[in-house]
């Protein structure tokens, strides 16, 4: 879930990578660069297509499609935006769009067979589904569900705030977390018209006050990590293939030892072996955690804490080859490249930071 790529053929050399962001700065929509899998290089974003606050992407499987949130947080304009993509040129035509079905977009996923879009909106607190039709395009949404309740902060859990959401492995059930309720919401899809209803149980618990954010699947789809946003935690969990349980089993800090400053957790990914995992934080960190994963337990241990040499990195993500990590720096306006260590997991700045108005997600499409 925390980052869309498609693997690239052998002889792929270059992707392109759409980046999304905020409007109400320098940005103006989504971006388009291109990546070289040999050297992690990464060329200057220019404007793919004017769009209010893409800052959220994500494309669908057969790579044809890209959908973008607009993240406004009032009553209206409350939107999904779909898009067919060029390959060659990378030009993004605008096909349609619908209502996300509440306020504040600020997620989104796709499901493996590209018929359902999920998207979770922030401000009201609800998590809706959408059908995708074989033309790429959004039909309106299937389903709007308003999250109930609240948690022990009162300021920022007085009320429900979907934040995340994704598929399980066999994609016949969607997850949302919700920072406000300190729960992951499980629901089951209907594969034909893209409904949801309540699974049974119908949640998993993070610890009250953590504010879970987003959520990440182990390949085999037997695991779930978590990243708190409040508490800076991760959170992992067995999950249930079959029932659609969560059953924790560890929570770790994202934090060096005896931090004191102010942080908030944002992103959280997993290499492409299954072997290693990594967390944002954005505040007076600023940086990236680096965990290895045991095969056998799913246990999380600490390996790295790495400066993303930047402000606010909202969100992360690894490329296909699994060789680099992409940091995006929201309010440094960059996006900084490391390579990854295929032994230990740990992380190496390469290269200088790209320029890229206030960029909040990305995504790799690769060329065929």
């Amino acid at each position: 879930m925390a980052s869309e790529t498609n693997s690239p053929p052998s002889s792929t050399k270059t992707c392109l990578v759409y980046i999304g962001g905020y409007t109400h700065g320098r940005g103006k929509g989504i971006y388009l660069s291109h990546f070289d899998f040999s050297t992690g290089s990464l060329t200057t974003p220019t404007l793919a297509t004017e769009t209010a606050n893409p800052s959220f992407l994500v494309v669908n499987p057969n790579s044809h499609f890209l959908y973008a949130v607009g993240e406004n947080s009032g009553p209206s304009n409350c939107f999904v935006k779909a898009f067919s993509l060029e390959k060659g040129s990378g030009k993004l035509k605008f096909l349609n769009e619908q209502t996300s079905g509440g306020r504040g977009p600020t997620h989104l996923a796709v499901n493996s067979a590209g018929t359902c879009l999920l998207v979770a909106n922030y401000g009201s607190g609800s998590v809706a589904s959408l059908p995708i039709r074989a033309d790429g395009t959004l039909g309106p949404p299937a389903s709007v569900i308003q999250h109930q309740g609240s948690s022990v902060d009162p300021k920022r859990q007085q009320g429900p705030h979907a934040h995340g959401v994704g598929f399980d492995l066999l994609g016949g059930r969607a997850l949302c977390a919700d920072l406000g309720l300190d729960k992951i919401l499980v629901y089951n899809v209907d594969p034909v018209s893209a409904a949801l209803t309540p699974n049974d149980p119908p949640f998993g618990s993070v610890k009250p006050g953590s504010g879970v954010r987003h959520f990440v699947f182990s390949a085999d789809g037997n695991r779930l990590y978590a990243i708190n946003e409040m508490f800076s935690t991760i959170t992992a969990f067995n999950y249930n293939l079959r029932k659609g349980t969560l059953t924790e089993f560890q929570t770790i800090t994202t934090l060096p030892d005896g931090f004191t400053g102010t942080n908030t957790a944002a992103e959280v990914a997993i290499d492409p072996t299954g072997r290693f995992l990594y967390g944002s934080n954005r505040g007076t960190d600023n940086s990236i955690t680096v965990y290895s994963i045991d095969s056998a337990t799913g246990m999380l241990t600490f390996v790295q804490h790495q400066s993303t040499l930047g402000k606010t990195p909202r969100f992360i993500c690894i490329d296909p080859t699994g060789n680099f990590l992409l940091a995006a720096n929201q309010d440094s306006n960059t996006i900084v490249i490391f390579r990854i260590d295929p032994k230990t997991g740990q992380l190496t700045p390469i290269g200088q930071p790209v320029e890229s108005p206030n960029p909040t997600s990305i995504v790799f499409v690769t060329i065929q």
